[in-house]
Order: C-alpha cells, then sequence, then structure tokens
C-alpha cells in the first residue's frame, strides 16, 4: 500500500504532528469525499506499507521529523511543489528564497533521489509570460541543480471551483501552441542542469525531446527507493492521461491554508482556515471526529 499526503491538503507544512500521531498509532480514518459519511479506518502499521509519497508546498514544519522516518525505515518520497508566483497567486506561501533554503536541506536529509520538483501549475497572463518562465524555470534549475534529478510539469486545468479566477485575469486557458513552446524551452533548461522533465497527464508534451510521461505516484520511483519489484495495480479516479499506480490518500479537501487562487482542492481560503480550526492533532479524522451516523469500514491493506 502507498499512502498519499496528500493531493487534497499540505500535510507536512500543516498537519505533521498528527500525521506522526497517525503513524504511531497505527490507523487512520479517512472520509469518503463523495459521501461524508462513509468513512475508511486504514491501517498505518509500518508492515503494510510500501511507500508514503508526500506532497507539500513547504515541509519546513516537517524537517525536524525527517531522521525519525528515516531511523524507522519508513520508505518515502517527496512531491515538492516550487513555482515562481507571487503573493497575488499563493497568498500564504513563505518567499521563494527560503523555501529554496528548505527544499536544500531536505534534499541533504534524504537524498536528491526522492525529491521530485513539481514547477506546477504552469500559469499565463499579463505578468507570468513564456519569457518570464523560461527566466524563473532556469534560476530555480541553477539553484536546484544537484538537490533534484527530475521535474514535472503541467498547465493549469480550469476546474469549476477556480473558474472565477479566469474573470479576475489571474488565469486564463493555455493554447497548445503555447503548451509546446514553453515545454521546448523547458527541455532545453532541464538539460542543461542535468534534470529529467516529465510531463504530467499533457501528452501533446510528449511530441517534445526531452520531455517524458510522468507518473506522481511512481512505479519506478518506488521499486528503486524498494529495491524491489512490485504490482503496478493503476489508479482510478484520476484525471484522463493520469499515470499514477494505486494509493490511499489520507487527507481532506478544504483544510490547506496555502491560499494558492489556482488550487482545486479548496472551495475557498476561508473554508480552509475554518477547518484548520476544528483540527485535533490527537483525532484520528484530520478534521473533526467519528459520530454515530458515520459508517466505518476497514479498508483492505494491498501489498505490492
Amino acid at each position: 500500500m502507498i499512502i498519499s499526503a496528500s493531493r487534497r491538503t499540505d500535510i507536512p507544512r500543516f498537519y505533521s504532528p498528527w500525521f506522526f500521531r497517525r503513524l504511531e498509532e497505527g490507523f487512520v480514518h479517512v472520509r469518503n469525499p463523495m459521501n461524508p459519511r462513509q468513512v475508511s479506518c486504514i491501517s498505518l502499521k509500518k508492515e503494510g506499507i510500501d511507500c508514503i509519497c508526500f506532497w507539500t508546498k513547504d515541509p519546513l514544519p516537517m524537517l525536524s521529523k525527517i531522521p525519525w522516518l528515516i531511523e524507522k525505515e519508513y520508505p518515502f518520497y517527496f512531491q515538492f511543489t516550487l513555482t515562481s508566483y507571487e503573493k497575488e497567486l499563493e497568498i500564504n506561501v513563505r518567499e521563494k528564497s527560503e523555501i529554496i533554503k528548505t527544499f536544500i536541506t531536505l534534499s541533504e536529509l534524504i537524498g536528491a533521489d526522492k525529491m521530485v520538483w513539481r514547477y506546477d501549475p504552469i500559469i499565463l497572463n499579463e505578468k507570468y509570460t513564456i519569457p518570464y518562465h523560461f527566466k524563473a524555470f532556469e534560476e530555480f534549475c541553477s539553484k536546484l541543480c544537484g538537490y533534484t534529478q527530475t521535474v514535472y510539469i503541467s498547465f493549469v486545468d480550469i476546474y469549476r471551483k477556480i473558474k472565477k479566477q479566469t474573470l479576475t485575469a489571474a488565469l486564463r486557458e493555455i493554447t497548445k501552441v503555447e503548451m509546446i513552446l514553453i515545454a521546448e524551452g523547458f527541455s532545453e533548461i532541464g538539460a542543461h542542469y542535468g534534470m529529467r522533465i516529465r510531463s504530467c497527464c499533457e501528452e501533446i508534451l510528449l511530441t517534445v525531446p526531452g520531455i517524458y510521461k510522468g507518473s506522481c505516484i511512481d512505479p519506478e520511483l518506488v521499486e528503486r527507493i524498494l529495491n524491489r519489484p512490485i504490482k503496478r495495480l493503476k489508479a482510478v479516479s484520476q484525471r484522463e492521461g493520469c499515470n499514477c499506480i494505486e494509493s490511499v490518500d489520507i487527507g481532506a479537501y478544504d483544510t490547506c491554508s496555502n491560499g494558492c487562487l489556482y488550487c482545486y482542492a479548496n472551495t475557498s481560503m476561508e473554508g480552509a482556515k475554518q477547518n484548520q480550526k476544528i483540527h485535533d492533532v490527537r483525532g484520528s479524522l484530520l478534521i473533526g471526529a467519528i459520530t454515530e451516523s458515520d459508517k466505518v469500514t476497514e479498508r483492505a491493506i494491498k501489498k505490492l
């Protein structure tokens, strides 16, 4: 079983004490996002966990616990999102110069091979132009060279939750011509710094030399971490073009206050902040508590 922590929220930044408490207690409860009264009880016993994938924009609060994960021999890696956007798009994210330092510190702790950098999503507007992205991407590559080996890129999807941002000119649809042009530039820059660039879902980018098919929950990476072959069970219920293998997500939507205007996982920043207020670090659920009307089912563990 691969634990995803989490596509739905930034557990390393906002909920790392809760996460480590759940590991120590050996289980976690997760509400079904489509039917909140359905709750899964997921074992977090070490023998059932093949690997953990952490998703984050800022794992600084988790750094002090990384040696514990290593000591206990939990297999894991990080999907670390680092973009060039400023406060008008990422309201509650630290200065990027400081986050780069955190990236480097984490890489030194766990190794560059377990650090997947995400320059994602790519957004175009009057400020964030194609030349802007080329300049920013190269600056990041120069600083992260040697601290990661892989960069994932994808372009913003205008989901229903963020469609209102198109009315403010913060976001717009990106044409296939623009996608190809950016991918070509990134491919050249990445090659110069020895970084392998992977595309997340956009099949059109695979026509560009130097761009490779990516999987966020990546069977090849997991096999390298585990030093053994695994059962490659394809994930279901992901967006078209997703090449990930199966994982179990332990997060919850509307709980991240990074404040990214392009985020599909939040309905609103205010809602996320309100949910954070009812988070209990001792609770088995990320938000709230089990009630009498909940139907709790133990989820079967699938070893890979």
